[in-house]
Formats: C-alpha cells, sequence, structure tokens
C-alpha cells in the first residue's frame, strides 16, 4: 500500500489551498483517512480524519471551520481544502491510513499518533 500526499506550496495569509492524498496498492475501503500536519520543532498533530463513505468526519479545534476534508472513492483520493490560511498553519502535511478501531490515537493531546499506512508529506507553507 501507498499513500501519495501533494499539493503543498507556499500561500500569502488568508489564501486556499488544497492537499491530495491517493492511495494505490489494495483497497482501503475498510480504513479510515486523515490528515496530520508536523510544523518545525513540534510533535505531529492531528487535523482532519474521513471514513471513505463520507459519513464521518472529525477536525482539530484548531482547522475546524477553515479546513474541509472529503473524499473521492472513485479516485481513491482524499482530499484536504484548507482556506482562511494562517502562518501557524506552516507545516509537513501527511496523510495516514488506520482501522477505525485504532483511532484513539489520532485525537489524543499529547503522545505520537500511529497508523497502519503514512505517506511522504508535502509540504505547506503561508507568509504573512
Amino acid at each position: 500500500v501507498q499513500l501519495q500526499a501533494y499539493g503543498g506550496g507556499l500561500v500569502q495569509a488568508g489564501g486556499s489551498l488544497r492537499l491530495s492524498c491517493t492511495t494505490s496498492g489494495r483497497t482501503l475501503s475498510s480504513y479510515v483517512m486523515g490528515w496530520f500536519r508536523q510544523a518545525p520543532g513540534k510533535e505531529r498533530e492531528f487535523a482532519a480524519v474521513i471514513s471513505w463513505s463520507g459519513g464521518f468526519t472529525r477536525y482539530a479545534d484548531s482547522v475546524k471551520g477553515r479546513f474541509t476534508i472529503s473524499s473521492d472513492n472513485a479516485k481513491n483520493t482524499v482530499y484536504l481544502q484548507m482556506s482562511s490560511l494562517k502562518p501557524e498553519d506552516t507545516a509537513v502535511y501527511y496523510c495516514a491510513a488506520t482501522l477505525p478501531e485504532r483511532l484513539g490515537s489520532w485525537f489524543q493531546q499529547a503522545g505520537t499518533p500511529t497508523a497502519d499506512y503514512w505517506g511522504q508529506g508535502t509540504l505547506v507553507t503561508v507568509s504573512s
């Protein structure tokens, strides 16, 4: 299984950017997909999660109302639409996949989140 994240770049504060994560290798229909981010010198943190059916989504408080996660099953792709970007959103963004019963580590306030599969990360830089 491979997760390929792309779409990062440089954007001004207040701007928008859409990240994509395409999966390949085998179907991950029984998994949930998420986005994490890691700023320089900080721990990796949860941003958003979605089930492939789209019936379940959850966001970190820091991105709620500004970021939208969505999925396209036909393209095996999950998106993260980011709007009203702030300099503090600057980070490497990673997509991940895990089984629903292992979601707990994604929402904990401390510690390293675990996942069955990780993408390689894409850098988002928001200038002030």
